[in-house]
């Protein structure tokens, strides 16, 4: 890959600059150790001297530069012959020219050339000078040496590879500046060079740990060359420029480097499950010196280098070095600080730099900035008590009511920190146990809603910073309620400065464009058969788990990942390796990342919107299954809607849509979702779907929105539902809160709250919404009468009797078959008064005989109030 030659030899090497340190691998703080995942082990060279200012294990060891020594020619001729022409040695590399390593291979012919020509001409060495007591050296006077004496000879270093240092074109840019011990011919102990870059200044400096100061000489293209007899150590850098102007600064290539090799192992592998620690950019002291580390994973790029404001955008002198077959670049830049912004120059193989936001940034500038930004964060975590007792339960056996929301337009104008007051007073104030925050990471077009991510790992600076989220998400476990974000894994944008043709061709996404393309979204589609990839967004499943403390991730387009031909015509996909249309790789990344989130986190769940009937979605990996733990009930919707939808008249001839989901209610775990995409683009709200008049239309919501919270599986209502807005959703505006100002409205509110309070106190609504056993019919069958009735009974049989009147009518002594006889209490009737019903019912309870009815041995007449439910339960 770039950034290597042939066995690991460095350019630098084969330019004649003999072993450089960076090629001992002893440096960099590994991530996976600090997580405890692993063991990091620093092998550092026999007898290498330590960077004074290093990190203990992690402290830069320096290999020995050596001069070759110069054979002679035998002629003038002889010498004549065997020195290049300067210009085609300079051209022996083109930049970006051949295939994936072709900059490497031609280095490496270039650089033997150049060094076959220090070897046949040493007759004008490098020559630079210091003190023997290291206080002082003259680089223009060329008769003083380590012992005042005798000249040094330094390596020479070929023209092409200046000029690539002087352009931050050099994939290993450390391996040239920096410092270096060179042993040089006629000196016993190796000396200390040190190579900087200063373009366009007059007069270059290094000043020492131990305060000595060495003047350096201009080589060539700002590069400037010094050495000392002191050993490697901590230095900076003084230059001085026309006008008098000077500058002091730290050099960023003195700095070992910042990604470890176990992370660097993990990488290759794509196992590595906090890879947020160890890309992307990272404030931290290292080697004595604040700043920040930047790294990218590049593998197609032949240079990198980090531009950002604190280089006024130009990145020549921040050039990142390759770390090898991995295809991560890095860099540490001193005095960097949180909040810098910055973004990526990366030189493809065709020879054009792109610039790139960070894929891993964990903070960007606000749209339609988009820049990525240095990371801080100072937030202290106090939901010790919910994440502990998140840990103890099975989520998936408890109440689960969650209220859907899109954060920009549910108050416009909060933030994250703003939110948390209202929020959690209206939430606790509705009775459900769950917000879901539509997507949270950052997006470019506020119109997507989200659903187009190009900053997985930053939550969208429009509502403010990573901590403020943390702030609401912690304020909302402190008050008992749960956090579930949308993850969109599917797919991502073709915005030119993000995930796109990343380093100049496709890399995130697949290259083929029947497999890297989703048609109808305009989109790209992630190549999940990519190790590193895949790495990338399991770990950003894990990042949102971790770093937020998300309680569940709700999985965008399931549907759109299983199916190679999904929403694609004949000619416009690929089938797999047997010739079928499941997309294999997809599968295998969706386990993946289910089992991996279970694992880490327990107490977590992962939800699927899976529009289809894919077999076992919610069935463990270890069955077969993608192992999620919840899936979404898209066709309970659509069929209950659709019942809905027809004026009670007519619905005798349609009661299959409202019941037919009872068939399969346990063959997946469901989740019950009226989501955001059910009240846009032309579908009207929840109440403009439904039949009749004013007051009609209001009974209908509140009738479909108890038989939903009686029915096996989980519930899921997006914002504005839950009090009857009139109008469709947009993401440009708030929602109706005047609305509620009607008494009818504030009624359906109040039903709400009170199915909520209901459904949590009653395990029979909830504790086997898995299984057979928590459901019974009553009757089910009843199609004349548009009366639809069953129990709900939990792992102790206590009941629950739900009987709904679809009908525009009221029905008077109904009768209905139950388990006992005694007293029954109206636990909710949805025509009472105070939700803005008609008042109908049966005041309160019912008296039920015993006199066995439709296979039971009790029974009670009911009064059925119409366009309602009653939900019943035996009296203590």
């Amino acid at each position: 890959m770039s950034g290597t030659t042939p066995e690991g030899t460095s350019p630098a090497e084969e330019a004649g600059l003999g072993a450089h340190a960076e090629t001992v691998p002893t440096t960099g703080t590994s991530s996976a150790t600090t997580s405890g995942r692993g063991a990091h082990v620093a092998e550092a060279a026999p007898d290498a001297p330590q960077h004074p200012g290093g990190d203990g294990e992690n402290a830069r060891s320096y290999a020995v530069e050596t001069v070759p020594e110069a054979p002679q020619p035998d002629t003038a001729d002889d010498a004549a012959t065997e020195q290049p022409d300067a210009a085609e040695d300079a051209d022996s590399a083109p930049v970006g020219s051949g295939s994936e390593d072709a900059l490497h291979d031609d280095a490496v012919s270039a650089s033997s050339d150049a060094a076959d020509s220090v070897a046949a001409d040493s007759a004008a060495p490098v020559e630079t000078t210091a003190g023997s007591d290291g206080t002082t050296a003259d680089p223009a006077s060329a008769a003083g040496s380590v012992d005042g004496t005798a000249a040094i000879a330094l390596p020479d270093i070929p023209e092409w590879v200046l000029q690539q240092l002087a352009t931050g074109s050099n994939a290993l840019p450390h391996d040239v500046l920096g410092q270096h011990l060179v042993a040089a011919p006629g000196v016993s102990d190796p000396v200390t060079v040190v190579r900087v870059r200063r373009p366009l200044a007059e007069k270059v400096a290094v000043v020492l740990a131990t305060g000595a100061r060495v003047e350096l000489s201009h080589l060539s293209d700002g590069i400037w060359q010094g050495f000392h007899i002191l050993g490697p150590q901590a230095y900076t850098v003084e230059a001085r420029y026309s006008g008098g102007g000077e500058w002091t600064a730290e050099d960023p290539y003195r700095f070992s480097k910042t990604v470890g090799d176990f992370d660097l192992y993990l990488i290759g592998e794509g196992r590595h499950e906090r890879l947020w620690e160890a890309l992307g950019a990272r404030h931290r002291e290292h080697e004595g010196v604040w700043g920040t580390s930047f790294a990218v994973w590049a593998p197609h790029a032949q240079a990198a280098r980090v531009v950002g404001d604190f280089n006024d955008w130009s990145g020549e002198g921040h050039s990142l070095r390759n770390l090898g077959t991995t295809g991560v670049w890095e860099i540490f830049v001193p005095g960097v600080e949180p909040g810098a912004s910055y973004k990526f120059d990366l030189l493809s193989r065709d020879g054009h730099w792109v610039r790139k936001a960070d894929p891993m940034a964990r903070a960007t500038e606000v749209p339609p900035a988009t820049a990525s930004k240095v990371p801080v964060s100072h937030h202290q975590w106090r939901d010790s008590g919910w994440m502990e007792k998140r840990a103890s339960v099975d989520p998936h056996t408890q109440p689960l009511s969650v209220y859907e929301m899109h954060l920009g337009s549910w108050r416009p104008g909060l933030g994250y920190r703003d939110l948390a007051d209202p929020l959690i007073e209206y939430v606790t104030e509705l009775g459900f146990t769950h917000v879901e925050f539509m997507p949270l990471a950052e997006h470019p077009f506020g119109g997507s809603w989200g659903y187009q991510v190009t900053g997985y790992y930053a939550p969208s600076s429009r509502f403010g910073t990573a901590d403020d989220l943390k702030y609401l998400i912690d304020r909302l476990h402190q008050a008992g309620i749960g956090v579930i974000v949308d993850w969109v894994p599917g797919h991502f944008p073709k915005d030119d400065f993000a995930l796109a043709r990343f380093d100049g061709e496709p890399l995130y996404e697949h290259p083929d464009w029947r497999r890297g393309e989703q048609m109808d979204w305009g989109t790209y589609v992630f190549d999940f058969g990519h190790t590193q990839v895949r790495n990338f967004l399991v770990a950003n499943a894990l990042f949102w788990l971790e770093e937020f403390h998300v309680d569940a991730l709700r999985v965008d387009a399931v549907a759109s990942m299983l199916y190679l031909d999904y929403s694609r015509k004949e000619g416009e996909w690929l089938p797999n390796q047997y010739g079928g249309r499941e997309h294999l790789e997809a599968i295998s990344f969706l386990q993946e990342v289910n089992a991996t989130a279970y694992k880490l986190h327990p107490g977590i769940m992962m939800i699927a919107e899976e529009s289809t009937s894919w077999p076992g979605v919610t069935q463990p990996t270890s069955s077969g299954g993608l192992g999620f733990g919840l899936k979404w009930n898209m066709g309970w919707m659509h069929d209950s809607l659709d019942y809905m939808a027809n004026d009670p008249l007519w619905r005798q001839y349609h009661l299959g849509e409202i019941t037919f989901s009872f068939v399969y209610a346990f063959s997946e775990k469901f989740v019950l979702p009226i989501s955001h995409d059910e009240v846009v683009h032309g579908k009207g709200s929840l109440i403009q779907k439904m039949p009749g008049d004013h007051w009609q239309q209001l009974a209908n919501v509140r009738a479909y929105l108890a038989f939903m919270w009686a029915h096996p599986g989980k519930q899921l209502l997006f914002m504005g539902q839950e009090f009857g807005q009139y109008s469709e959703w947009s993401e440009e505006r708030g929602l109706d809160w005047w609305i509620l100002d009607q008494p009818s409205h504030r009624g359906l509110s109040s039903l709400v709250g009170q199915l909520n309070r209901v459904y949590r106190d009653s395990p029979s609504l909830w504790e086997l919404d898995h299984e057979q056993a928590g459901f019974e019919w009553i009757d089910g069958g009843a199609a004349a009468a548009n009366v639809v009735s069953f129990l709900r009974k939990d792992s102790e049989g206590r009941p629950i009797a739900v009987i709904a009147n679809f009908s525009g009518s009221p029905v008077h002594g109904y009768r209905v078959s139950l388990p006992t006889a005694g007293r029954w209490e109206e636990l909710v009737n949805t025509d009472a008064e105070i939700y803005g019903g008609s008042g109908v019912g049966n005041f309160g309870a019912v008296d039920a005989r015993e006199e066995p009815w439709a296979g039971r041995p009790a029974s009670a007449e009911l009064v059925l109030p119409p366009l309602a439910v009653l939900y019943l339960r035996p009296a203590d």
